[in-house]
C-alpha cells in the first residue's frame, strides 16, 4: 500500500502529458532543438521559461557543494520547473540536457496564458508545482500538502483537523513565501479558495470543508442507509468513545458520528493531568487517539466529518439524518455531542477568528504565538491548562476572569501553576471591551467591572474559553432540553416534561435516558453533568448498560 502511494505521488509530482495536451501547448510556445550537455536553466537565474520534453532527456539538479544530486530526468511528455517559475524568482536547481531532442517554451506570459484558459493542464501543473517544492524544501514526510495562510481561518481549521486526526501533511504558509503567493495569483486562485490542498491520490481541493477532507482521506466511510445498528453514538468526545468502547467490547453493533476529531474540546489540551493513570499528564489529543485505537480494536465504526442534522424518534428503529442528506437507523442513539466555548459579544470578533482569535491553545496555536504576549479569557480548567501551556512559549500571558477569583472553577493545582509562573498576570473583575487591528489581531481593550477602569494590552493573540453552548440544535423537537440547550435526563425530567413529550413506558427513565426510550445523553452536552474528562469517560462506559437493558425490551 505504501509502495502504491508514493509510485501514485511520484507520478503527481512528474506527470507526463498525452499528446493532446502538448499539441495545445504547443500553439503557444515554440519548438526548438537541444543538445546533450546544453543547460537549459541554471540556479540561481530568473526562471523565465517553461519547458515541455518533446523528444530526448532533461536532468534537474540540485548542486551540493562541488557535485550534483539529480533530483529527476524528464522524458517525452513530462516539463520542468516549479512554484518560482511562475514567480519569475531564481531557480533553485539546474537542468541540463541529457540526451538530444526538441522541447517546446513558454515564456511567463503564455503561460500565464495557458493556466487561465486550459483548465485540465492548469490543474496537471499547479499540483506538479506544489508537490515539487514540497520535495525540494523536505518539509515533514506527509503525502498530503495544504498551501494556505496563517491570516485564514479556514487554513487553521484544517491544520487542526489533519493534526488532530493524525494526518501527516505539508504545510506552505502564502504569508511566509511570496513565490506561493505569486503561484495561486498565476493559477487565478482567489482569497475565497484558500487553502488548497493536495490529496494523497492526487485530487487538487480549493478551500475544502472538512466533510470533503474527511471523504477524501477515508477518514469517513461509506454508511450503508439499510442497516439498522445497535446503537449509534453521535460525538466522539471522550464519553462518546468510552461508550463505543465497551458497547463494542460488548458484542454490540456500534457507529460513531464525528464531525470534526475525536477527542472532542478534551482533544484540544495540551496537558491533562488529573485523569486516572497518567501521573505525568497525557494531552487530550494522544488521549483521543489512544481511546480510538480501543474503539476500532473492538469494532467499532468511527465515521469522521459526519455531522447528525435531526432525529426523528416518532418510531423505531430511530432514524438520524446527517447533514450530507443521508439517513441512518438505530435501536438505540447515545447523545456525546459535548458543548463549545460560547462566543462573548464584540464588535469585530468574526473578522479576527483565525487572525489572532482561537477557541483552543494546541501546540498548533502555540507555533503561532512564540514569544508574544498572550491573553486568556475563562477561568474553567481548561482555561488554566491554556495558561499552563503557554505560559512556557509566550513572552507574557494574562488571564481574565470575570469573578473575583479561580477557585470556585478551576482545580487546585493549575491555580499553584498560575501562581508560580512568572509571566502570567492574572486579572479578576475584568472582561474584554473591544478588539482592535487592520488585517490581524494588534490590541485588546479590556475592563476592570468594579472600577471601571479600562486599559488597553499589546496581545496579537486572544483565546477564549468561555462558558459553555451545547451542541444540541439538531435534537430540538425530539428529546427535552434545558433553558440553556442541555439534554435533560433521568431525574432531572419533571413528570410534566414526560407527560408533554409522551413517555410511553410504565417506568420512569433511566440515569441518562432522555424524553424519548432508548435515547440517552452522556458528557458535557447532558444536563447538570460534571463538566471533567474523567467523569465523561464514567457516563459513557455506565451508559452502555442502560443500553443493553433498553435492548431487551424490544
Amino acid at each position: 500500500m505504501a509502495d502504491d502511494i508514493h509510485i501514485e505521488r511520484r507520478a503527481q509530482t512528474f506527470p507526463v502529458l498525452t499528446e493532446a495536451q502538448i499539441q495545445r501547448i504547443c500553439h503557444l510556445g515554440q519548438r526548438r532543438f537541444v543538445k546533450k550537455g546544453e543547460v537549459i536553466f541554471e540556479v540561481g537565474e530568473a526562471q523565465g521559461e517553461f519547458h515541455v520534453i518533446v523528444s530526448g532527456a532533461v536532468e534537474i539538479l540540485r548542486p551540493m557543494g562541488d557535485r550534483e544530486e539529480r533530483i529527476t530526468v524528464h522524458g517525452p511528455g513530462e516539463f520542468t520547473g516549479e512554484i518560482n517559475m511562475l514567480s519569475g524568482r531564481r531557480a533553485l536547481v539546474r537542468a541540463r540536457v541529457v540526451e538530444d531532442g526538441e522541447i517546446v517554451a513558454l515564456d511567463r506570459t503564455h503561460l500565464r496564458t495557458l493556466v487561465q484558459r486550459d483548465s485540465e493542464i492548469s490543474e496537471i501543473l499547479m499540483r506538479a508545482f506544489i508537490l515539487r517544492r514540497m520535495n525540494l524544501l523536505a518539509q515533514g514526510g506527509g503525502d498530503l500538502v495544504l498551501v494556505g495562510s496563517n491570516h485564514s481561518q479556514a487554513t487553521l481549521q484544517l491544520r487542526e483537523f489533519l493534526t488532530r486526526n493524525g494526518q501527516p501533511f505539508n504545510y506552505q504558509d502564502v504569508d511566509g513565501d511570496p513565490s506561493v503567493q505569486a503561484m495561486l495569483d498565476r493559477f487565478g486562485v482567489g482569497l475565497h479558495e484558500v487553502p488548497v490542498v493536495v490529496c494523497p491520490h492526487g485530487l487538487l481541493l480549493r478551500n475544502p470543508t472538512i466533510e470533503e477532507m474527511a471523504k477524501h482521506l477515508g477518514l469517513s466511510s461509506n454508511l450503508q442507509p439499510e442497516t439498522v445498528r445497535d446503537v449509534i453514538v453521535v460525538g466522539g468526545g471522550p464519553a462518546g468513545l468510552a461508550a463505543a468502547v465497551y458497547a463494542a467490547s460488548e458484542g454490540l453493533d456500534v457507529l460513531v458520528l464525528e464531525g470534526t476529531a475525536p477527542g472532542g474540546q478534551a482533544g484540544t489540551s495540551s496537558r491533562i493531568e488529573n485523569y486516572l493513570g497518567f501521573p505525568t499528564g497525557i494531552s487530550g489529543q494522544a488521549l483521543a487517539g489512544r481511546a480510538l485505537s480501543q474503539a476500532e480494536k473492538f469494532g467499532a465504526e468511527v465515521s469522521i466529518g459526519r455531522r447528525a442534522a435531526r432525529v426523528n424518534c416518532d418510531s423505531r428503529p430511530y432514524r438520524v439524518f446527517l447533514e450530507d442528506g443521508s439517513e441512518l437507523r438505530t435501536r438505540a442513539i447515545i447523545v456525546a455531542t459535548g458543548a463549545r466555548y460560547r462566543k462573548p459579544d464584540l464588535p469585530d470578533l468574526a473578522r479576527f477568528e483565525g487572525a489572532g482569535i482561537y477557541y483552543s491553545a494546541t501546540h498548533l496555536e502555540g507555533q503561532m504565538c512564540l514569544k508574544e504576549p498572550v491573553a486568556i479569557v475563562g477561568g474553567a480548567n481548561s482555561a488554566g491548562q491554556a495558561t499552563v501551556f503557554l505560559s512556557q512559549i509566550a513572552s507574557q500571558v494574562d488571564l481574565l476572569v470575570r469573578g473575583p477569583g479561580l477557585a470556585d472553577s478551576m482545580s487546585r493545582y493549575l491555580i499553584q501553576r498560575i501562581g508560580d509562573s512568572p509571566n502570567v498576570t492574572l486579572r479578576t473583575r475584568t472582561q474584554v471591551e473591544a478588539l482592535e487591528g487592520r488585517d490581524w489581531l494588534e490590541h485588546i481593550r479590556i475592563r476592570h467591572s468594579d472600577s471601571g477602569e479600562q486599559a488597553t494590552l499589546p496581545v496579537r493573540h486572544l483565546f477564549l474559553m468561555t462558558g459553555a453552548e451545547p451542541h444540541t440544535a439538531w435534537l430540538k423537537g425530539c428529546v427535552t432540553l434545558d433553558a440553556r440547550g442541555f439534554v435533560k435526563t433521568g431525574v432531572d425530567l419533571r413528570p410534566e416534561e414526560l407527560t408533554e413529550a409522551r413517555w410511553p413506558l410504565s417506568r420512569a427513565p433511566l440515569l441518562m435516558e432522555t424524553s424519548i426510550p432508548g435515547v440517552f445523553a452522556v458528557g458535557d452536552a447532558r444536563a447538570n453533568s460534571v463538566k471533567r474528562v474523567a467523569s465523561a469517560v464514567g457516563e459513557g462506559s455506565i451508559c452502555v448498560q442502560l443500553v443493553h437493558r433498553v435492548l431487551q425490551e424490544l
